[in-house]
């Protein structure tokens, strides 16, 4: 039979952490289980994002399945591996799982729709081949959507960009053979974590290198080092006792926020605590820090005086530095998106590195040979680079053709605001289970930690229902609207919804402002979910 022709009992859409996860998972629990995915490789965010500096911003070993098979014969290299190293790592997961036989790659999935009359989803799969694209139709009873948070680039409509006769890319598109950029006139144009990580990698590379920056980023030093033998030695033998601390803080690190309270401490205690936590390196200075830094803007006030203090004086010109470190905080620190740097600040004590402020002096239009500012200035360009981030968290699912029960797309029902139980399900589209996905924890925990936290419990639903010859589950529409409120009424609290950020979609022009992720953290997320399990499935109706 072919594949155009074949049922399944789940198709999961998407080959990064979560798709891995679950086709694993649900084949080991006997389900007859194939992926989709768009690219040539496994990898997800880590297939596509091959740009120069692309970079985990997670330590190792927290950025890893749990599974000890899997590590007994691998070696992380660094603290936060780059691209290549992950490439290696999906490889050396797909050998050990043998996960390919059932992965149709080259395959993105464009329509899923319900058919009603056999209870099941009919997907639409464009495979690109040899000579063309063909199109294919695969059915099943349960479609796991695993497109990631950041699977939807975003580029605003700049004025006059099909003028540029030089090279473009979004960071998300670059090509995987690589661009040139030796010797070349690259602007730069965002400052989130792709836009940093190009930033300080191309400089060593290029002529001239010119920031184009809406947003300065509070990044902190990553403080990156080579892993031993002896270290990844260490890691294994204290495998189960990292799992299991992993799996009881709040985004799944190796640790947690300080008990203590920023306002209760002293100047001096708050001093060693702020000094420790920075010099220790990567995300501590943010998410182990005082309990109350992201709700109280008092205390908040104090972090981002340390963090401003010690960011200026790795900046030569004045002038600069308040434009990347702004002695008056543009937001309160930490309610954007921290990023990790290795020499992002350094960059522009260089002749050759510029950096505009385009909330005071905006991209008024690309030009044939560059962008034009808005006070006349041409900054002549051979490459920009499109850092300018992703319609995330929901932007992924909505970009395929969904329909459910009524014919309605879940583009169109999440049009003003989105809708799920659990941030895993939605009111109208029967057995279809959404992965790291909107009114989740998804940004707000480590990717491997979400995929296995729902796919654990995605797994004990669908065998619930085999075993109980059940067809169909769907959330009611009053679990759901609680579940919308809750995730929004927990989002308001604290200092997040106080900074125009993605994490409320209002990075992209008319996406209602609304809490994407589930912010309470893993374990109240657990708690709630598993609360509905054990309780006959709470809040869904199964047929």
């Amino acid at each position: 039979m072919g594949l155009d022709t074949k049922e399944y009992d789940a198709i999961i859409i998407g080959g990064g952490f979560g798709g891995v996860y679950h086709l694993h998972h649900l084949r080991k629990l006997g389900f007859n289980v194939h992926m989709f995915e768009a690219g040539s490789q496994l990898g997800g965010v880590w297939y596509w994002n091959c740009y120069p500096g692309a970079r985990v911003d997670t330590e190792c070993p927290v950025y890893q399945f749990s599974d000890s098979e899997l590590f007994k014969d691998w070696k992380w290299t660094e603290r936060y591996p780059g691209r290549d190293e992950l490439r290696r790592y999906f490889d050396h997961v797909d050998k050990i799982w043998d996960l390919k036989k059932d992965i149709s790659f080259n395959s993105r999935v464009t329509a899923a729709h319900w058919n009603k009359e056999s209870s099941q989803w009919d997907v639409t799969v464009a495979q690109n081949q040899i000579g063309g694209t063909t199109e294919l139709v695969a059915r099943s009873k349960s479609i796991l959507c695993c497109t990631g948070f950041a699977s939807k680039p975003y580029t605003p409509p700049f004025a006059g960009m099909e003028k540029f006769q030089g090279i473009k890319y979004h960071t998300s598109e670059w090509p995987q053979e690589g661009v040139d950029l030796k010797g070349k006139r690259v602007g730069v144009i965002g400052t989130g974590a792709s836009g940093v990580q190009v930033v300080q990698t191309v400089m060593p590379e290029v002529k001239e290198l010119t920031v184009f920056q809406r947003t300065p980023n509070y990044a902190l030093p990553m403080g990156q080092y080579k892993i031993t033998d002896e270290r990844n030695q260490e890691f294994k033998k204290n495998y189960p006792e990292l799992v299991a601390k992993i799996r009881s803080t709040f985004a799944g690190f190796l640790y947690d926020f300080d008990s203590g309270e920023c306002l209760k401490a002293t100047e001096e205690e708050r001093r060693e605590l702020y000094e420790r936590l920075y010099t220790t390196g990567g995300l501590h200075f943010w998410l182990g820090t005082y309990q109350d830094v992201l709700k109280n803007k008092e205390a908040n006030d104090t972090a981002y005086k340390f963090w401003r203090e010690k960011t200026i004086a790795r900046i030569n010109d004045p002038a600069t530095a308040e434009i990347l470190a702004p002695k008056v905080a543009p937001h309160p620190y930490g309610t954007k998106r921290v990023s990790l740097e290795q020499n992002y600040f350094e960059v522009f004590n260089k002749d050759n590195a510029h950096v505009v402020d385009v909330k005071k002096n905006p991209i008024e239009t690309f030009t044939a040979n560059g962008i034009r500012t808005a006070d006349g200035k041409e900054h002549e360009l051979d490459v920009v680079v499109l850092a300018t981030g992703f319609d995330s968290i929901s932007g992924g699912i909505t970009l395929i053709d969904i329909r459910g029960e009524d014919g309605t797309s879940l583009k169109d029902k999440w049009a003003q605001g989105v809708w799920t139980y659990l941030g895993m399900t939605s009111v109208g589209f029967p057995n279809m289970f959404m992965v790291y996905g909107p009114q989740a924890p998804t940004a707000f925990a480590t990717g491997p930690c979400s995929a296995e936290t729902q796919g654990e419990w995605i797994g004990q639903c669908l065998s619930h229902m085999r075993d109980q010859k059940l067809t169909t589950i769907k959330p009611t529409e009053e679990a759901e609207a609680e579940w919308r409120t809750h995730v929004n009424d927990v989002g308001k609290q604290g200092l997040f919804s106080d900074t125009e950020s993605w994490y409320f979609g209002t990075n992209i022009p008319g996406k209602p402002k609304e809490a994407l992720n589930y912010m309470a953290g893993m374990q109240m997320y657990k708690q709630k979910c598993w609360e509905s399990a054990n309780n006959g499935y709470r809040g869904f109706i199964m047929a």
